[in-house]
């Protein structure tokens, strides 16, 4: 007789914590708005920084996480740390702001791929990506996707019947034969 072996499956929360605030109660409309309230912290890192503004529909600031601490020249953002703080803050909108602690604040090749990563993710999700936003060491100085018109949201369309769709290479399960 064979037995069976119990298994057991973890159960787990996801809780969003609370750190000391910076403070804000500036609605943020344009890129200035959030270097306003983020450049500063930003401008004072000694390695690249990445953080996500999480906004209510009017622009009012709900939270900043911050997403990523790399290297000098350099920090590693995967999507589903930036949106995670979206989703649990129930924000209506995102904007990402890192530092560039050389203060050369022109777009990486890294950043602008980042950038339309997020922007074809935030469609989906329904949560949008306003702007991305790099402040240089100083926090003199800024540059604005948004401003620089490098915002350009793609157009994702999704297909409302199933018999449509194509899977290329995807091996499909086969009709049921039916009796005789």
């Amino acid at each position: 007789m064979e037995t069976r072996e119990s298994f057991q499956l973890d159960v787990v929360s996801v809780r969003l914590v609370r750190d000391a605030p910076l403070f804000s109660d500036r609605k943020i409309c344009r890129p200035e708005d959030a270097v306003a309230v983020v450049g500063e912290v930003l401008g004072e890192m000694d390695r690249e920084v990445l953080c996500v503004l999480n906004l209510k529909e009017d622009g009012t600031p709900i939270n900043c996480n911050f997403a990523s601490i790399g290297a000098i020249n350099k920090a590693i953002a995967e999507p589903r740390e930036l949106f995670k703080s979206a989703i649990l803050s129930n924000a209506a909108n995102m904007i990402l702001v890192h530092n560039h602690p050389s203060g050369n604040v022109m777009p990486s090749k890294e950043d602008t791929m980042l950038t339309d990563r997020i922007l074809k993710l935030t469609d989906l999700l329904g949560i949008p990506l306003l702007d991305h936003v790099i402040v240089g060491g100083n926090n003199r100085c800024y540059f604005s996707f948004h401003e620089k018109k490098m915002m350009e949201r793609p157009k994702i369309s999704v297909i409302q019947n199933y018999e449509q769709l194509e899977f290329k290479n995807q091996a499909l399960a086969a009709e049921p034969k039916r009796g005789r």
